[in-house]
């Protein structure tokens, strides 16, 4: 029966593989080219560039790492918090208040 799965998932792995480099063509346009270019022209708005281009050089990596390491210090200082520590308003003394 394993053997069976395993072909299966091979099956599966090797047809996905193919379809998507089939599938991932230049004629299916984003979007942001279908739609928003369409409606921005009828209203008289025409393209422009970024005002900070994150498709030069590092800078989306930069961003990410930069996001990455924020998300993580912020993680890291409330670890505590967010794995060991139980809420301030644990079960009985809601029950409590709310009797009371």
């Amino acid at each position: 029966m394993k053997f069976r799965v395993r072909i299966c998932l091979l099956l599966f792995l090797l047809v996905a593989c193919l379809s998507s480099h089939v599938t991932a063509s230049e004629k299916w346009a984003g979007v942001d080219e279908s739609v928003v270019e369409k409606y921005a022209k009828e209203q008289g708005r025409e393209p422009r560039d970024p005002i900070i281009n994150t498709d030069q050089g590092d800078l989306l990596l930069f961003v990410f790492l930069m996001a990455g390491a924020v998300g993580g210090f912020a993680a890291g200082y409330y670890w505590r918090v967010l794995v060991t520590e139980k809420p301030r308003f644990a079960g009985g003394e809601q029950q409590k208040a709310s009797q009371g």
